[in-house]
């Protein structure tokens, strides 16, 4: 028997750490090739590490709730010589009495990480102000551990920072933890002329709490994010989507007999957003300090309901190159693993534009938050029969067309109204001038 590394593995291009939600063995439990060991979290979604060998778990090094990078050792297994999996009877029988004891104590045997001594904050906080960076960039590592601590950026905004250009380092946010984050509690100091952000004592009201699960937290967390992250515009348009719903009714039936998926309208939609990304590139960028990130790819994120009512955003990676046949097939099967929760990591990462259909719960229009680091989403409302005024060589007419509002909300640090304006109307364009004659 030898001891073997267990590390936690790459999850998806862009993973780099995840949370041990829970281990689902003991130290002392003998394990099978590829059975689940312990469940992790990213800030995607939740997902199982299977045992890399047969063998018994002899360490478990990471306990849970802790933040382990990619590669990291999370637990050590003493592998069976044979690595068949056939495991002797002392010491099946060994590790049942290990079993046994372990359900007298716990569930789960995981190591007690030692609490650190928290300073006081009463002598410290008061060095520490609101205004204490200039830089208020913090990168996607530090705000993945800030949201793991809970610390605010008005926190993060009071922490001495020792990077580049003023810009907060990594070792910076854990040095301050491992103060007792003395800044936590600490006042803004009120400028002659500024503003002092009052202490409000709100009346939240009695009832029944309700505690948020994890992913309704990292939704939070996100959405706050975005808010002070990017100044939101919205701008709005309604689009006359008659010929596009006609030959969509038309020719579901046909589509589905011939390649075995449903149109939904969503395919439909972003193919069109795929062309409209493509014509203004200006609006698939992320933001990194004082640079403008202009992306290659066409990766189109769609919100999508789980069934514990949370949002999820699958991708469609570069959509601009497929037809609607691919993309019909791979909206059916990212909501398909949405609504059975079983997306992957790589399924819901690399987004570069996101749409959010609010017209499928009956709204007529929204004002959606954007989806970091993207600059943009657009929102689709419900489509609905209206009478509208139709402009022909022989004067106007009254008919019923179906219509449609879309609203683009858009950073307006790197998006101006102008490219914001365009980029919608492209867009409405585009779903207007759908051929209504097109073949399958």
């Amino acid at each position: 028997m030898s001891a073997v590394e267990i590390k936690l593995p790459k999850m998806g291009e862009s993973i780099s750490e995840a949370t041990v939600i829970n281990w689902l063995v003991a130290e002392g439990d003998e394990v099978e090739l590829d059975q689940t060991i312990v469940e992790v979290a990213t800030d995607k979604v939740d997902s199982e590490v299977p045992s890399p060998h047969y063998g018994m778990i002899t360490k478990i090094l990471v306990a849970p709730d802790e933040v382990v990078e990619v590669g990291k050792t999370i637990a050590l297994i003493e592998v069976s010589e044979n690595n068949s999996g056939s495991i002797s009877t002392s010491k099946k029988s060994s590790s049942s009495a290990s079993k046994d004891s372990v359900k007298e104590t716990s569930q789960t045997k995981a190591p007690k990480v030692p609490k650190k001594q928290i300073p006081s904050v009463s002598n410290s906080a008061s060095s520490y102000t609101l205004n204490a960076n200039q830089n208020t960039f913090f990168s996607p590592l530090v705000v993945s551990i800030a949201k793991q601590h809970h610390i605010s950026f008005e926190e993060l905004a009071r922490i001495p920072a020792t990077g580049n250009d003023g810009r907060l380092r990594k070792s910076d946010i854990f040095k301050y933890i491992e103060e007792g984050r003395p800044a936590q509690f600490a006042q803004p100091v009120a400028e002659a002329s500024g503003f002092q952000v009052p202490n409000l004592k709100l009346d939240k009201g009695k009832g029944k709490i309700v505690e948020m699960d994890r992913m309704r937290q990292m939704i939070a967390d996100h959405m706050v994010f975005s808010k002070h992250t990017s100044p939101h515009v919205t701008a709005y348009v309604e689009a006359d989507l008659t010929d596009m719903v006609n030959w969509r009714n038309a020719n579901k039936k046909a589509f589905q007999e011939k390649y075995g998926e449903k149109l939904t309208f969503t395919p439909l939609f972003v193919e069109a957003v795929a062309k409209a990304v493509k014509d203004f590139p200006m609006i698939n960028v992320s933001v990194d300090g004082k640079n403008i990130i202009v992306k290659k790819e066409i990766n189109i994120g769609m919100a999508t309901a789980l069934p514990s009512g949370n949002l999820i955003v699958p991708v469609v990676k570069n959509a601009d190159q497929k037809d609607l046949k691919t993309i019909a097939a791979e909206v059916n099967a990212l909501a398909e693993k949405a609504r059975n929760n079983k997306l992957k990591h790589d399924e819901t990462s690399g987004s570069t534009f996101t749409i959010s259909n609010v017209g499928t719960f009956g709204s007529l229009m929204g004002t959606p938050i954007i989806n970091q680091p993207e600059v943009a989403i657009l929102a689709t409302g419900i489509i609905k029969k209206r009478a509208e005024v139709m402009e022909y060589e022989d004067g106007d007419k009254i008919e019923i067309r179906q219509m449609m509002y879309l609203s683009l909300s858009f950073d307006h640090r790197v998006v101006d109204g102008f490219l914001g304006g365009s980029f919608l109307r492209r867009v409405a364009d585009y779903f207007e001038d759908f051929k209504a004659d097109r073949k399958i």
